[in-house]
């Protein structure tokens, strides 16, 4: 997905109908995480394709026995590979099981896939010219210790993908990633390397399922992961997590004016509002879906994991706003709402004041990127924002 000053890349337009909610544990579609026969949806570490006026929801499958970590063997808690989910919807509100993308299990025909492995953040591009698709995959062992990118490919979006190979690119670690396709059709990954203390970038090849010579450094020394690339306005942000395992911590979002060759500067923490803002709500960023048609609206995937049973753990959609800086002084100064958490202190609610940026916006950048926590809210609604107040006014 691209978002650019023309957002819309949707052909023939989408008429986003309904209500997408979260209610602090959760994000309901319709009658919440469960589809028509009752079972999870299970797409952890997700991400979304949209291909011929249809979104694919991809990610990992969790539904197995979560194991504990242990001194000698797995390094987190973990459940045995299964594979990779995939979901379809036309809207984002109703969505189809469409199987498994990606069998994995020791039956599925390679190591890397076995079930002690870890097979984990999918990501999907398609390559126009050989009509085929290309899914890009964070291969691992139990102890996080082999640190490599895996390839499978399909003819058709929702596969079934054959699995290829995994490599370490350039030679380097490459653990929680993303691959991002500009504009021009140049595509680009993110990935954690060097022991998780500096993001690597690079540029994919042209088949897409490989990378080119050469790839640069960037946040030197400041352990962030589970990057999320998004665009607006010609600026590139990367949303990034810290590295707490399964613990959510406080996000950081850094801007470049190209996705190599420059300085990628940071903005701070984006989220505000709601009780757990400084650990961005509970949870883990994995993916930033553009609002057709609105420019700078984007809508936040994110993991609120459950370490102790991960195949129940919940998904978090949240508005997030790539908006002018006085935009942005006035969504984080609007009062916080009420978060209803079952994570934090039972069910009791509370308010809490708006949090100081540990990094004021950029002024000479003009933009700023905020999250803001919403007990409910309406896609429809997203470009309605505080105006500029009047004397006497309060916000």
């Amino acid at each position: 997905m691209v978002a650019s000053k023309g957002i819309d890349r949707y052909p023939g337009g989408l008429n986003l109908t309904g209500r997408l909610q979260s209610n602090g544990t959760e994000l309901k579609i319709n009658l919440g995480l469960k589809l028509e026969n009752g079972k999870l949806i299970q797409a952890h570490g997700g991400s979304i394709l949209h291909f011929d006026g249809i979104f694919y929801w991809f990610g990992e499958n969790k539904a197995g026995r979560t194991k504990p970590a242990k001194p000698n063997g797995p390094a987190l808690n973990r459940v045995d590979v299964i594979g990779i989910s995939v979901y379809s919807s036309r809207d984002l509100l109703n969505w189809k099981n469409e199987g498994l993308a990606l069998r994995g299990g020791d039956g599925a025909g390679h190591p890397d896939l076995a079930f002690r492995g870890i097979v984990e953040r999918p990501r999907v591009l398609y390559h126009a010219a050989s009509r085929r698709f290309v899914m890009w995959l964070h291969i691992d062992d139990e102890k996080y210790k082999t640190a490599r990118l895996g390839i499978a490919v399909a003819s058709k979006p929702a596969g079934p993908y054959i699995y290829r190979r995994s490599f370490r690119p350039h030679g380097e670690e490459s653990r929680d990633f993303t691959v991002y396709q500009d504009d021009d059709g140049f595509a680009y990954i993110a990935y954690s390397s060097e022991g998780n203390r500096v993001m690597h970038l690079a540029r994919l090849a042209s088949t897409l399922d490989d990378v080119v010579p050469g790839f640069e450094r960037a946040l030197v020394g400041q352990s962030r992961e589970s990057p999320v690339i998004f665009k607006c306005a010609g600026v590139y942000f990367l949303f990034t997590s810290g590295c707490t395992g399964w613990e959510p911590n406080r996000a950081e979002v850094f801007y470049a004016s190209a996705l190599l060759g420059q300085t990628w500067r940071s903005l701070g923490d984006p989220c505000v509002g709601g009780a757990s803002a400084r650990r961005t709500f509970m949870a883990q960023a994995t993916f930033a879906l553009p609002v057709p048609g609105s420019p700078g609206r984007f809508l936040l995937m994110a993991d609120r994991w459950n370490q102790e049973r991960l195949g129940v753990s919940r998904y978090i959609w949240l508005p997030l706003f790539v908006v002018e800086a006085p935009t942005a002084e006035r969504l984080r100064a609007m009062p916080a709402e009420r978060e209803r958490s079952r994570v934090r202190r039972g069910d009791r609610e509370r308010v809490v004041k708006p949090a100081a940026r540990a990094v004021p916006a950029d002024a000479a950048l003009g933009l700023d990127v905020v999250v803001r926590w919403h007990h409910e809210w309406d896609v429809q609604t997203l470009d309605v924002l505080p105006q500029p107040r009047s004397r006497g006014q309060p916000l």
